[in-house]
């Protein structure tokens, strides 16, 4: 019997499976390679959200775990994923100086924005209000990480490379049974496959298409810029450029409509001639309130759910994933803001629900 087995292997699925394993039980991973929100994520992590501003929830708490769980993974498979980078927030307006500067003097903003403005000139970029400095930023190779941590899996048997049926899945007491493998608990960390998920479709998690694209060009960064979209050096004299929100388009398929509109973006804050050398699309697993779904079925007890992380899957994965881990070993009780019982029904098992 296993301990856990995990449906998905995005981002959330490997945090989960990654707490899992540090806390010394068993996994195994199922992987149809359907979703690719996390693949295509630029991985860029920060404590603030910087279109207005203001502080997200927890978020030292966040960044504090987010740290030690991607410097434990790097260490265990020998390759540093998580690169530390500042943000430049790029100034469009006086307006936007000063709203920054009453942002920076707020105690819970003032440990990730420098109450000093960035002046000096980037060759190719326009910032005629200059910049501010986030702190406590980077990214996280996303895909680097998923291929080493499925190929860490795959040496221990840990990952299964195909499509769960859910008609094959039993529940008996105290554990379930998935053709001939037991296990005490399921995790279902399936992205926007969700929507087809008979135990949690139910939940209202509504994808959101994002693209990017990749450029080259002749820019000397060595941060991470953010105007109308990010600029994030990509190695290589390459950037990748994002992002577009598109609520209706549910398809992976790369669109014209999404790549215009980055480049005439991007067009705003660099003033360099410039390629673009791909493009990639990707459903994020967005929830209406913006909030993660981390929970127990409430008719099914072995049965669970971590997903809705959204845009920031490398910051909240790990935090969520080590939420739900402590409800299911300890009983400990997940926040109601990120909880699934925010959203009641009254359904159980049914296969042909849309």
């Amino acid at each position: 019997m296993t301990d856990y087995i995990i449906v998905g292997a995005g981002l959330a699925g490997l945090a989960f499976a990654e707490t899992v394993l540090r806390n010394q039980k068993s996994v195994l991973v199922f992987d149809n390679d359907s979703q690719h929100s996390s693949q295509t994520a630029a991985g860029v992590y920060n404590p603030v959200i910087l279109k207005r501003f203001s502080q997200l929830s927890d978020a030292q708490q966040q960044l504090d775990i987010m740290q030690d769980f991607y410097a434990g993974v790097s260490q265990r498979l020998g390759t540093n994923f998580n690169i530390d980078m500042p943000i430049l927030r790029r100034f469009a307006s006086v307006e936007e100086q000063n709203n920054w500067f009453l942002a920076s003097e707020r105690s819970g903003l003032a440990p990730f924005l420098s109450s000093e403005l960035v002046r000096e000139k980037i060759d190719g970029i326009d910032s005629a209000f200059d910049f501010g400095l986030v702190m406590q930023t980077g990214y996280v190779d996303t895909k680097a990480f998923l291929s080493a941590y499925k190929a860490y899996l795959k040496l221990s048997d840990a990952y299964a490379p195909q499509s769960f049926i859910y008609d094959m899945l039993s529940q008996e007491a105290g554990y379930v049974r998935y053709g001939d493998i037991t296990a005490r608990h399921i995790v279902f960390c399936e992205g926007f496959g969700i929507k087809s998920n008979p135990y949690f479709n139910y939940l209202p998690l509504d994808g959101t298409k994002g693209e990017v694209i990749i450029i080259k060009a002749d820019l000397d960064l060595n941060v991470i810029v953010k105007g109308g979209v990010f600029i994030l050096p990509h190695g290589n004299g390459t950037f990748k450029v994002g992002a577009t929100y598109n609520w209706d388009d549910k398809t992976e398929i790369p669109s014209e409509p999404a790549r215009v509109e980055l480049i005439e973006k991007l067009k705003e804050i660099i003033n360099v001639d410039f390629e673009v050398v791909d493009q990639k699309a990707g459903i994020r697993p967005t929830v209406k309130d913006r909030k993660p779904l981390i929970g127990t079925h409430k008719d099914h007890p072995n049965l669970h759910i971590l997903n809705g992380l959204g845009t920031r899957g490398v910051m909240l994965g790990p935090t969520m994933a080590r939420l739900l881990f402590d409800a299911i070993e300890n009983g400990s009780e997940i926040p109601f803001n990120v909880n699934i019982t925010r959203f009641p029904h009254n359904a159980g098992y049914n296969p042909d629900r849309n």
